[in-house]
């Protein structure tokens, strides 16, 4: 990203050990949001801060679980803890905190009303799990679909096999962001969701509205289209993270974790820069 020489020392990061590590105030605005050390057992040994940091280290670097550097805690521990907070969905509370956190510093309110849905192919490796072959992009893989905000601040994430047409994918998805955010209902979409099918699929939980933003006709060639251009720019924010070049993980929910920790280190350096720390 081009800097201008007034940003540029704002996102420096040359003084820390690793660039992927985390500043004081990107750590101070996740510190609290972590479990607490239970009282009772054995105390905890493991500093929590290094445990998040090794998890930010291989998302940007792509490395392996065992090529992690022997700064950090053992890779087991660090396994231990990304699966547990996987599957106690702490990686999802931490990303709904730090979204109305930037929604409010860019004077939004907490609750979105509109939003944006779309896909992105991603191939597999041999590690198996659900995968399916996308005719149109002509992948073999898994789907990784999210629904954001109109700033691009992500609200949910659903991956599935690539062979599942958007339409069909988006009902999970859609059904999931509308229990956390009761007020929304209006979805900006690109033409593979129009028709009626999305809309009766999703009638069991309140009307919905969406807008199909198309191209317009006989441009060829690159088109920045009205507010669909702002998921593009969330998976291109995506793309920053080596891990998240291609689809690594066995398991689909391995995967939305990896979406959402990549979601947790841009909005941690966006608000820091943001709050001055």
């Amino acid at each position: 990203m081009p800097w201008t020489e007034i940003t540029r020392e704002q996102y420096r990061r040359d003084k820390l050990r690793y660039a992927s590590d985390m500043t004081d105030g990107e750590w101070a605005l996740i510190q609290r949001l972590l479990p607490r050390a239970n009282k009772h057992g054995r105390p905890r040994k493991t500093d929590l801060r290094s445990v998040v940091e090794a998890v930010l280290y291989i998302l940007s670097t792509g490395c392996q679980w065992r090529a992690l550097p022997r700064e950090f805690p053992p890779y087991s521990t660090v396994q231990g803890y990304f699966y547990a907070w996987r599957d106690t969905g702490r990686w999802q509370r931490i990303v709904r905190v730090l979204v109305w956190r930037a929604r409010k510093k860019l004077g939004r309110t907490p609750k979105p009303t509109a939003a944006v849905i779309d896909s992105q192919s991603a191939p597999t490796t041999q590690a198996g799990g659900p995968r399916g072959y996308d005719a149109g992009k002509r992948i073999y893989g898994r789907k990784r679909h999210i629904v954001t905000d109109t700033n691009g601040l992500l609200l949910g994430v659903h991956v599935h096999p690539a062979n599942v047409q958007d339409c069909h994918g988006a009902v999970p998805l859609l059904k999931k962001v509308r229990m956390q955010f009761p007020h929304l209902g209006h979805v900006f979409a690109d033409r593979i969701y129009r028709g009626k099918q999305l809309l009766d699929a999703l009638s069991d939980c309140g009307a919905w509205t969406i807008e199909i933003v198309e191209r317009p006709q006989g441009v060829k060639g690159f088109q920045l289209l009205p507010r669909r251009w702002v998921v593009e720019r969330t998976f291109a924010w995506f793309g920053r993270c080596r891990r998240l070049a291609k689809d690594f993980e066995a398991a689909a929910n391995t995967e939305v974790a990896w979406l959402l920790v990549a979601h947790i280190r841009l909005l941690t350096r966006r608000l820091a820069v943001k709050n001055g720390v």
